[in-house]
Protein backbone atom coordinates (compact mmCIF):
# COMPACT_ATOMS: atom_id res chain seq x y z
CA UNK A 1 0.00 0.00 0.00
CA UNK A 2 1.48 3.41 -1.29
CA UNK A 3 0.35 7.06 0.37
CA UNK A 4 -2.66 6.88 -1.04
CA UNK A 5 -3.89 4.17 0.47
CA UNK A 6 -4.82 2.08 -2.20
CA UNK A 7 -3.54 -1.19 -2.14
CA UNK A 8 0.06 -2.03 -4.39
CA UNK A 9 0.60 -5.25 -5.85
CA UNK A 10 4.07 -5.38 -8.12
CA UNK A 11 5.21 -8.08 -10.24
CA UNK A 12 7.54 -9.47 -7.60
CA UNK A 13 4.39 -9.92 -4.96
CA UNK A 14 2.69 -12.10 -7.33
CA UNK A 15 4.57 -15.82 -6.58
CA UNK A 16 3.42 -14.83 -2.78
CA UNK A 17 -0.25 -14.16 -4.10
CA UNK A 18 -0.37 -16.87 -6.26
CA UNK A 19 0.00 -20.29 -5.02
CA UNK A 20 -0.55 -21.59 -8.93
CA UNK A 21 2.49 -19.87 -10.02
CA UNK A 22 4.49 -22.16 -12.58
CA UNK A 23 7.39 -19.81 -13.31
CA UNK A 24 8.84 -16.81 -12.15
CA UNK A 25 12.33 -14.87 -12.83
CA UNK A 26 11.63 -11.40 -11.96
CA UNK A 27 10.37 -10.11 -15.24
CA UNK A 28 7.97 -12.88 -16.57
CA UNK A 29 5.48 -15.09 -14.74
CA UNK A 30 3.41 -17.88 -14.88
CA UNK A 31 0.05 -19.55 -13.22
CA UNK A 32 -2.64 -22.01 -13.69
CA UNK A 33 -5.09 -20.02 -11.53
CA UNK A 34 -6.50 -17.36 -9.22
CA UNK A 35 -8.24 -19.35 -6.45
CA UNK A 36 -5.43 -18.55 -3.95
CA UNK A 37 -5.29 -15.21 -3.92
CA UNK A 38 -6.76 -13.94 -0.94
CA UNK A 39 -7.54 -10.62 -1.79
CA UNK A 40 -9.94 -10.46 -4.54
CA UNK A 41 -12.95 -8.89 -2.79
CA UNK A 42 -10.55 -5.72 -2.48
CA UNK A 43 -8.99 -3.61 -4.80
CA UNK A 44 -5.77 -3.44 -5.78
CA UNK A 45 -3.59 -2.05 -8.29
CA UNK A 46 -1.17 -3.78 -10.66
CA UNK A 47 2.23 -2.45 -11.18
CA UNK A 48 2.83 -4.79 -14.31
CA UNK A 49 1.00 -6.09 -17.50
CA UNK A 50 -1.35 -9.16 -17.19
CA UNK A 51 -2.73 -11.28 -19.95
CA UNK A 52 -5.77 -13.99 -18.15
CA UNK A 53 -7.21 -16.39 -20.43
CA UNK A 54 -9.97 -18.06 -19.75
CA UNK A 55 -10.76 -22.01 -20.35
CA UNK A 56 -13.77 -22.77 -18.87
CA UNK A 57 -16.61 -21.07 -16.68
CA UNK A 58 -17.18 -17.52 -16.34
CA UNK A 59 -15.08 -14.44 -14.45
CA UNK A 60 -16.09 -10.92 -14.19
CA UNK A 61 -14.09 -8.04 -12.57
CA UNK A 62 -13.94 -4.42 -12.68
CA UNK A 63 -10.76 -2.76 -13.90
CA UNK A 64 -10.49 1.10 -13.43
CA UNK A 65 -14.22 0.77 -11.98
CA UNK A 66 -15.22 -0.35 -15.72
CA UNK A 67 -16.81 -3.99 -15.21
CA UNK A 68 -16.05 -6.55 -17.58
CA UNK A 69 -17.25 -10.28 -17.98
CA UNK A 70 -15.17 -13.41 -19.52
CA UNK A 71 -16.03 -16.83 -20.48
CA UNK A 72 -14.78 -19.68 -22.39
CA UNK A 73 -12.29 -18.52 -25.09
CA UNK A 74 -11.87 -15.12 -24.07
CA UNK A 75 -8.67 -13.47 -22.93
CA UNK A 76 -8.12 -10.33 -21.28
CA UNK A 77 -5.03 -7.61 -20.65
CA UNK A 78 -4.75 -5.95 -17.69
CA UNK A 79 -1.94 -2.46 -18.68
CA UNK A 80 0.01 -1.31 -15.78
CA UNK A 81 -1.39 1.11 -12.68
CA UNK A 82 -4.57 -0.64 -13.71
CA UNK A 83 -6.82 -0.65 -10.20
CA UNK A 84 -8.58 -4.15 -10.14
CA UNK A 85 -11.47 -4.74 -7.83
CA UNK A 86 -14.71 -6.65 -7.48
CA UNK A 87 -13.44 -10.26 -9.06
CA UNK A 88 -15.97 -13.36 -9.22
CA UNK A 89 -16.11 -16.12 -10.61
CA UNK A 90 -18.39 -19.73 -10.69
CA UNK A 91 -17.00 -23.07 -9.83
CA UNK A 92 -16.50 -24.33 -12.93
CA UNK A 93 -13.73 -21.17 -13.70
CA UNK A 94 -10.47 -22.16 -14.63
CA UNK A 95 -7.99 -19.74 -16.19
CA UNK A 96 -4.31 -18.95 -17.17
CA UNK A 97 -2.60 -16.28 -16.48
CA UNK A 98 0.84 -14.48 -17.64
CA UNK A 99 2.13 -11.80 -15.95
CA UNK A 100 5.36 -9.01 -17.23
CA UNK A 101 7.28 -5.77 -16.71
CA UNK A 102 6.88 -2.90 -18.93
CA UNK A 103 10.35 -3.61 -19.61
CA UNK A 104 10.26 -7.63 -20.21
CA UNK A 105 6.75 -7.45 -22.38
CA UNK A 106 8.25 -4.28 -25.06
CA UNK A 107 11.77 -6.35 -25.96
CA UNK A 108 9.91 -7.60 -29.20
CA UNK A 109 7.56 -5.36 -29.53
CA UNK A 110 7.12 -4.70 -33.43
CA UNK A 111 4.73 -2.21 -35.39
CA UNK A 112 1.89 -4.18 -35.47
CA UNK A 113 2.10 -5.45 -31.88
CA UNK A 114 2.35 -1.79 -30.56
CA UNK A 115 -0.66 -1.03 -32.54
CA UNK A 116 -2.47 -3.86 -31.58
CA UNK A 117 -1.45 -3.44 -27.70
CA UNK A 118 -3.05 0.07 -28.09
CA UNK A 119 -6.13 -1.15 -29.74
CA UNK A 120 -6.82 -3.80 -27.31
CA UNK A 121 -6.32 -1.31 -24.00
CA UNK A 122 -9.60 0.43 -25.15
CA UNK A 123 -11.31 -2.84 -25.19
CA UNK A 124 -9.24 -5.37 -23.08
CA UNK A 125 -11.39 -8.26 -23.37
CA UNK A 126 -10.75 -10.52 -26.83
CA UNK A 127 -12.79 -13.41 -27.80
CA UNK A 128 -10.87 -16.04 -29.50
CA UNK A 129 -11.85 -19.24 -31.72
CA UNK A 130 -11.43 -22.63 -30.88
CA UNK A 131 -8.71 -23.59 -32.82
CA UNK A 132 -7.24 -19.97 -31.61
CA UNK A 133 -7.55 -20.88 -27.77
CA UNK A 134 -6.10 -24.52 -28.90
CA UNK A 135 -3.07 -22.15 -29.83
CA UNK A 136 -2.54 -20.57 -26.86
CA UNK A 137 -2.79 -23.61 -24.86
CA UNK A 138 -0.10 -24.73 -26.50
CA UNK A 139 2.25 -22.14 -26.27
CA UNK A 140 1.58 -22.20 -22.67
CA UNK A 141 1.90 -26.18 -22.55
CA UNK A 142 5.34 -25.61 -24.26
CA UNK A 143 6.23 -23.29 -21.89
CA UNK A 144 5.41 -25.49 -19.06
CA UNK A 145 7.29 -28.14 -20.21
CA UNK A 146 10.44 -26.37 -20.61
CA UNK A 147 10.05 -24.66 -17.19
CA UNK A 148 9.55 -28.24 -15.45
CA UNK A 149 12.67 -30.07 -18.07
CA UNK A 150 15.37 -27.59 -17.49
CA UNK A 151 18.04 -29.37 -18.49
CA UNK A 152 16.01 -30.26 -22.22
CA UNK A 153 17.66 -27.72 -24.60
CA UNK A 154 19.38 -24.72 -24.06
CA UNK A 155 19.29 -22.04 -21.50
CA UNK A 156 15.60 -21.89 -20.00
CA UNK A 157 15.75 -18.06 -19.49
CA UNK A 158 15.84 -17.36 -23.10
CA UNK A 159 13.48 -20.00 -24.42
CA UNK A 160 10.64 -19.20 -21.99
CA UNK A 161 11.14 -15.48 -23.86
CA UNK A 162 11.19 -16.84 -27.34
CA UNK A 163 8.32 -18.78 -26.52
CA UNK A 164 6.05 -15.71 -24.89
CA UNK A 165 7.53 -13.92 -28.34
CA UNK A 166 5.81 -16.25 -30.45
CA UNK A 167 2.52 -16.77 -28.35
CA UNK A 168 2.54 -12.59 -28.09
CA UNK A 169 2.47 -12.37 -31.86
CA UNK A 170 0.34 -15.30 -32.72
CA UNK A 171 -2.18 -13.55 -30.51
CA UNK A 172 -1.89 -10.40 -32.30
CA UNK A 173 -2.29 -12.13 -35.53
CA UNK A 174 -5.78 -13.71 -33.78
CA UNK A 175 -6.75 -10.13 -32.44
CA UNK A 176 -6.04 -8.29 -36.02
CA UNK A 177 -6.53 -11.51 -38.38
CA UNK A 178 -3.41 -9.90 -40.33
CA UNK A 179 -0.27 -12.18 -40.44
CA UNK A 180 2.59 -10.75 -39.43
CA UNK A 181 4.38 -12.39 -43.13
CA UNK A 182 6.69 -9.31 -42.80
CA UNK A 183 7.88 -7.97 -39.84
CA UNK A 184 7.61 -4.00 -39.53
CA UNK A 185 10.29 -2.80 -37.29
CA UNK A 186 9.38 0.29 -35.24
CA UNK A 187 10.85 3.56 -36.70
CA UNK A 188 12.39 6.42 -34.47
CA UNK A 189 8.81 8.16 -34.73
CA UNK A 190 7.47 5.21 -33.24
CA UNK A 191 10.27 4.55 -30.69
CA UNK A 192 9.37 7.66 -28.93
CA UNK A 193 5.69 7.25 -29.11
CA UNK A 194 6.12 3.50 -27.41
CA UNK A 195 9.00 5.40 -24.96
CA UNK A 196 5.99 8.55 -24.22
CA UNK A 197 3.61 5.61 -23.22
CA UNK A 198 5.94 3.47 -21.18
CA UNK A 199 6.73 6.89 -19.31
CA UNK A 200 3.24 8.08 -18.74
CA UNK A 201 2.36 4.41 -17.58
CA UNK A 202 4.67 5.02 -15.00
CA UNK A 203 4.00 8.49 -14.02
CA UNK A 204 1.00 8.79 -11.23
CA UNK A 205 -0.48 11.55 -12.88
CA UNK A 206 1.76 14.35 -11.01
CA UNK A 207 3.37 15.55 -14.24
CA UNK A 208 1.11 17.19 -16.95
CA UNK A 209 3.73 19.39 -19.15
CA UNK A 210 4.06 18.51 -22.61
CA UNK A 211 7.20 20.28 -21.98
CA UNK A 212 8.61 17.57 -19.36
CA UNK A 213 8.02 14.39 -21.86
CA UNK A 214 9.56 16.31 -24.79
CA UNK A 215 12.86 17.37 -22.83
CA UNK A 216 13.12 13.81 -21.31
CA UNK A 217 12.46 12.78 -24.83
CA UNK A 218 14.88 14.98 -26.35
CA UNK A 219 12.56 16.21 -29.02
CA UNK A 220 10.24 19.15 -29.18
CA UNK A 221 6.85 19.07 -27.92
CA UNK A 222 5.41 20.26 -31.19
CA UNK A 223 7.14 17.17 -32.41
CA UNK A 224 5.93 14.99 -29.63
CA UNK A 225 2.83 15.82 -30.24
CA UNK A 226 2.67 15.40 -33.94
CA UNK A 227 4.06 11.87 -33.42
CA UNK A 228 1.24 11.26 -30.87
CA UNK A 229 -1.31 12.69 -33.25
CA UNK A 230 -0.58 10.28 -36.47
CA UNK A 231 0.03 7.50 -34.27
CA UNK A 232 -2.93 7.71 -32.09
CA UNK A 233 -5.20 10.26 -33.12
CA UNK A 234 -4.42 12.86 -29.95
CA UNK A 235 -2.08 15.10 -29.14
CA UNK A 236 0.37 14.76 -26.10
CA UNK A 237 -1.56 16.93 -24.15
CA UNK A 238 -4.64 14.94 -24.47
CA UNK A 239 -2.95 11.33 -23.64
CA UNK A 240 -1.42 13.08 -20.75
CA UNK A 241 -4.66 14.35 -19.33
CA UNK A 242 -6.42 10.90 -20.76
CA UNK A 243 -3.37 9.69 -17.99
CA UNK A 244 -3.76 12.12 -14.92
CA UNK A 245 -7.60 11.87 -15.36
CA UNK A 246 -7.60 7.89 -15.01
CA UNK A 247 -5.52 8.35 -12.09
CA UNK A 248 -7.66 10.99 -10.78
CA UNK A 249 -10.49 8.77 -10.95
CA UNK A 250 -8.53 6.04 -9.19
CA UNK A 251 -8.01 7.95 -6.11
CA UNK A 252 -11.60 9.55 -5.99
CA UNK A 253 -12.91 5.70 -6.13
CA UNK A 254 -10.37 3.45 -4.19
CA UNK A 255 -8.35 5.73 -2.11
CA UNK A 256 -9.67 7.44 1.49
CA UNK A 257 -7.55 10.69 1.21
CA UNK A 258 -10.05 13.30 1.41
CA UNK A 259 -10.58 15.34 -1.65
CA UNK A 260 -8.07 18.28 -0.57
CA UNK A 261 -5.40 15.44 0.24
CA UNK A 262 -6.18 13.99 -3.12
CA UNK A 263 -5.84 17.53 -4.61
CA UNK A 264 -1.77 17.64 -2.64
CA UNK A 265 -1.48 14.35 -4.12
CA UNK A 266 -1.75 15.47 -7.62
CA UNK A 267 0.29 18.80 -7.51
CA UNK A 268 -2.71 20.96 -8.13
CA UNK A 269 -1.84 24.32 -6.58
CA UNK A 270 -5.02 24.71 -4.57
CA UNK A 271 -8.07 22.68 -4.04
CA UNK A 272 -10.53 24.92 -6.38
CA UNK A 273 -8.39 24.71 -9.39
CA UNK A 274 -9.17 20.57 -8.98
CA UNK A 275 -12.25 20.83 -8.30
CA UNK A 276 -12.28 22.76 -11.65
CA UNK A 277 -10.33 20.08 -13.39
CA UNK A 278 -12.26 17.53 -12.17
CA UNK A 279 -15.76 18.84 -13.01
CA UNK A 280 -13.75 19.80 -16.65
CA UNK A 281 -13.18 16.08 -16.75
CA UNK A 282 -15.80 14.02 -15.22
CA UNK A 283 -18.97 16.71 -15.60
CA UNK A 284 -19.29 16.64 -11.72
CA UNK A 285 -17.10 18.13 -8.52
CA UNK A 286 -14.94 15.68 -7.04
CA UNK A 287 -17.67 14.81 -3.96
CA UNK A 288 -20.30 14.36 -6.48
CA UNK A 289 -18.34 11.87 -8.32
CA UNK A 290 -17.69 9.85 -5.24
CA UNK A 291 -21.46 10.30 -4.46
CA UNK A 292 -22.54 8.73 -8.15
CA UNK A 293 -19.84 6.10 -8.12
CA UNK A 294 -20.81 4.58 -4.37
CA UNK A 295 -17.68 5.20 -3.39
CA UNK A 296 -17.56 3.49 0.17
CA UNK A 297 -20.16 1.08 -0.19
Amino acid sequence: MDNTGITQVNLNDVPNLLAEVKYFDGEIGFADNIHSVQMLRSAFKVNFLAMIFCIRGSLSMKINSTPYQMSANDGMLIDMQSVVSDISYDDEMSCKIICMTLEGGVTFITKNVFETFMKVKENPVVHFSDDAMELMSKYYELALFKIEHPDVGSKQKEVIHSILRAYVLDMIANVTGKKEENVQILRQADKIFQRFVVMLAGNVGMQRNVKHYASELCVSPKYLSSICRKIEGKTASELITINTVGRIKQLLLYSPLSIKEISMQMGFDNLSFFGKYVKKHLGLSPNNYRKQQGYGK
